[in-house]
C-alpha cells in the first residue's frame, strides 16, 4: 500500500505571534513598496530590477536605492523569514522570492489595501535595534 502526501500550502503553516509581529514590523519599516512583494509571490525578482531608478519606476521602492542598500535591506528580510534567495544550477542568484511566511503576510496586506502599513515610531525603534545592534530577534 502506498501513501501519497499532499504538498504543504503556505496557508497551512502556522507561525507564532512573535514571528508574525517581527516579520510585519520588518516589512513595514522597509523602503520597499507592496508591488515588489506582490511580484515576488509569483516570480523571483532580480536585484537590478529593485535598485536605482529602475526600482522606483517599477513601483518597488519609494526612492532610488543603491544596489548595496537594496541588498542589505533584502538580506534583513531574509533574516526575519520573509524572503529567500533564488538558487539555480550554478548556485545562489541575485534574485529574491517570498517564503511561505512572506506569502501569508503579503496576502493579508494585499487584501486590505495598496500600501504596506506605516510603522509607529516604536516599531521603527525596535526594528532598528534588532537589526543593527544584532539583538535577539524580537
Amino acid at each position: 500500500m502506498t501513501t501519497t502526501t499532499q504538498p504543504v500550502k503556505p496557508s497551512d503553516l502556522t507561525y507564532s505571534h512573535q514571528t508574525l509581529k517581527r516579520a510585519e514590523r520588518a516589512l513595514a519599516c522597509t523602503s520597499f513598496k507592496l508591488p515588489l512583494f506582490i511580484a515576488m509571490k509569483t516570480d523571483s525578482v532580480p536585484l537590478p530590477n529593485i535598485a536605482h531608478k529602475t526600482g522606483m519606476e517599477r513601483g518597488y521602492t519609494q526612492k532610488p536605492l543603491s544596489e548595496q542598500k537594496t541588498e542589505r535591506d533584502l538580506m534583513w528580510l531574509i533574516s526575519v523569514g520573509i524572503l529567500r534567495r533564488e538558487v539555480d544550477g550554478q548556485g545562489i542568484t541575485d534574485s529574491f522570492r517570498l517564503t511561505p511566511l512572506g506569502r501569508q503576510i503579503i496576502g493579508k496586506w494585499e487584501d486590505i489595501g495598496s500600501e504596506l502599513p506605516h510603522p509607529s515610531w516604536w516599531d521603527r525603534l525596535v526594528n532598528t535595534l534588532t537589526r543593527w545592534l544584532r539583538l535577539p530577534l524580537l
